[in-house]
């Protein structure tokens, strides 16, 4: 349809909705600014304090999104190893590397360790991941990483590994045939002398507050753009009557 037969109040209308929907895009991203920018003030905050409650404090349902310095004693379990699979570092694709870890307090729900990361080679085959002999874990306790819209899929390999793309400690447990998981993963302090190549940034493989803010600040400018051209196309059709 030409914009001569379009009436003014339709373009108008169209225009309306084109724009709060670029609003409405801009302030969602805006609110996961401010959500991730959270993130990153709590895990700053326990980072800076490191007051290590018990391994317990994992199994914590009220915080099972929270962050929590921790350690203990206890041991890991002979049981396979659980592989995070399309994890980048320094431009590298890998995995993060799981086990799980038994505290040694009576009735401690088991959690999963996160060892750090490995590389993948090109022909993406799986590193060995030996259950390590240590007797006494500390990090950071947190939420696992965030699984968007991906289904928590499951592959078992060969030797027994499990290769996820999401990692869901309840799917998880009942993989390794496991009663529960804690609902938080303890991120090993880099500083203990095992594991692989690791740190305690909490948002990494994924995007950080500011370019949130940067979204967010193209579709509030689109959203004021279509208002502006459609003001301007009233103007001038304005001046031709």
């Amino acid at each position: 349809m030409s914009s001569r037969r379009l009436p003014l109040w339709a373009g108008w209308l169209l225009a309306l909705a084109v724009a709060a929907a670029c609003a409405s895009l801009g302030a969602w991203q805006l609110q996961r600014m401010h959500a991730k920018q959270a993130q990153v003030d709590a895990a700053a905050q326990v980072l800076a304090d490191r007051r290590a409650d018990p391994l317990s404090a994992a199994a914590d349902p009220a915080s099972a999104r929270g962050y929590r310095w921790s350690a203990g004693e206890g041991a890991f379990l002979p049981l396979p190893a659980v592989l995070l699979d399309n994890q980048n570092r320094g431009g590298r694709a890998g995995v993060h590397a799981y086990r799980v870890f038994q505290p040694r307090a009576e009735h401690a729900t088991p959690l999963l360790v996160d060892l750090g990361w490995l590389p993948l080679p090109g022909d993406r085959r799986l590193p060995d991941v030996p259950r390590p002999p240590a007797t006494r874990v500390a990090g950071l306790l947190a939420p696992p990483p965030s699984p968007g819209l991906v289904a928590p899929v499951l592959e078992a390999q060969a030797d027994g590994t499990l290769l996820a793309v999401v990692l869901e400690p309840a799917a998880v447990a009942d993989a390794l045939g496991l009663p529960a998981l804690a609902p938080r993963v303890l991120r090993l302090d880099p500083d203990l002398p095992m594991g692989y190549a690791r740190d305690l940034e909490v948002l990494a493989n994924t995007l950080p507050p500011e370019r949130h803010l940067g979204y967010d600040v193209q579709w509030f400018a689109l959203s004021a753009a279509v208002l502006v051209i459609a003001l301007l196309l009233t103007l001038r059709a304005r001046r031709r009557r």
